[in-house]
């Protein structure tokens, strides 16, 4: 037989088998859950959810032993800020945390009898803070507050103590050293843009990888023996084919899911979004190959459909950890940092944060899109040897 022939029917065989595969995922209830439904509905609940990125008048408790004008106008001041609302009153610190047992508050201000006194005299007062620590977004409203508005509070006070006769001596006793904020990468300062982009990247790998492995679990209770090729279809009859022609058919579906996660989601609820598409083209390629060819490795350890939804969402929440994002990278262990090398998403959520949210040009993400090519490469190659190996199980059980 020629080279040309051989070429022929290796296309032809490519071919056969991704058409085989689209009809058998576009049957499968389960298969195309995850690789279609998954990507396209799931970023929207969770960007929904997010979509307020910071919370607002959160209920706290005061416990006012002081009484005096003073502390009635911080209290007020809490009050009227738009992140946190004065709920309730308690006579003491015992009443006021059974108010937070009850989760009826998320935090308390505690004003001491002293209070004013003390900052009558020339002397510190104080304002102690307790917060419910389960929701940090709580605790970061409910202790922000009450720096800022006693920092106000305080200004205030010096400015009459002063005895200043110009505005401009005002706001300097006010304040000596002036701080101009600038928000960088995510102006709004919510939650949503700043974990959202990684879960985005994070959802297409799991999807892939969980169609992908149910594929594959389908196939050995359906096949003789639990096989993942058929021994009865001519067609299989190369690993290279039978890799190359499921991944055409996974590519084709991961394409879309890429472009809606990283394009569409992050337009819609209004995340940054400063990445072109080009640059987006160079780092979604080998992140979106390296997610099938490492599903097509998994999915060797899937004997049943129900399998791999317990290895794949097991380690979803560890991966999201692991990419730096929810928990600083320089405080992984070493050891942790290293198995994170094992995934996609390590490198694909890095480079996604800091092109998409951070304007980060190709260049400067190189790094990463050499390290996915690298890992498409080595588990290319073996899901390769794996499917090598089941493809001679399938001959032997054949009979061939």
């Amino acid at each position: 037989m020629s080279i040309f022939h051989k070429i022929k029917e290796h296309f032809t065989d490519v071919l056969y088998i991704w058409r085989h595969e689209m009809v058998k995922v576009v049957k499968d209830e389960g298969v195309l859950m995850f690789l279609v439904i998954v990507p396209l509905g799931y970023p929207l609940l969770y960007s929904w959810i997010y979509n307020n990125e910071s919370v607002h008048e959160v209920p706290v408790v005061v416990v006012d032993q002081s009484h005096s004008a003073l502390s009635r106008q911080f209290i007020h001041d809490c009050d009227a800020s738009p992140d946190v609302d004065v709920k309730y009153y308690a006579e003491d610190l015992d009443e006021a945390r059974s108010l937070v047992s009850r989760q009826l508050v998320k935090g308390i201000y505690l004003i001491p009898s002293d209070f004013a006194t003390n900052i009558s005299r020339g002397e510190q007062g104080t304002v102690s803070v307790y917060c419910d620590m389960s929701l940090m977004l709580a605790y970061k409203a409910v202790y922000q507050t009450a720096v800022v508005e006693s920092a106000r509070l305080g200004a205030g006070i010096n400015i009459k103590k002063a005895g200043n006769y110009t505005k401009r001596e005002d706001a300097i006793t006010a304040q000596p050293l002036a701080v101009d904020e600038v928000t960088m990468f995510n102006p709004s300062g919510g939650y949503g843009s700043c974990v959202l982009p990684a879960v985005l990247m994070l959802i297409l790998q799991q999807a892939l990888a969980l169609g992908i492995g149910m594929a594959a679990g389908t196939a050995r209770e359906r096949h003789r023996n639990g096989q993942l090729i058929p021994d009865d279809d001519p067609h299989y009859r190369g690993a290279y084919r039978i890799v190359w022609g499921k991944a055409l058919c996974y590519a084709m579906m991961g394409a879309v899911a890429a472009a809606w996660l990283s394009m569409a989601v992050p337009a819609i609820f209004s995340f940054p979004q400063m990445a072109d598409g080009w640059t987006l083209l160079w780092l979604l390629l080998p992140y979106t190959l390296a997610s099938i060819f490492l599903g097509m490795t998994v999915s060797c350890l899937v004997r049943y459909r129900e399998n791999v939804m317990l290895i794949m969402v097991f380690v979803s929440v560890p991966l999201l950890f692991l990419t730096g994002v929810s928990w600083p990278q320089s405080s992984i262990p070493g050891a942790w940092q290293g198995v994170s090398w094992l995934f996609p998403s390590t490198f694909g959520v890095r480079a996604f944060i800091r092109a998409n949210s951070m304007g980060a040009s190709v260049s400067q993400i190189l790094p990463e899109i050499r390290l996915l090519w690298i890992q498409t490469a080595a588990y290319l190659g073996i899901a390769c040897l794996v499917y090598r190996y089941q493809f001679r199980l399938a001959r032997k059980y054949a009979g061939r």
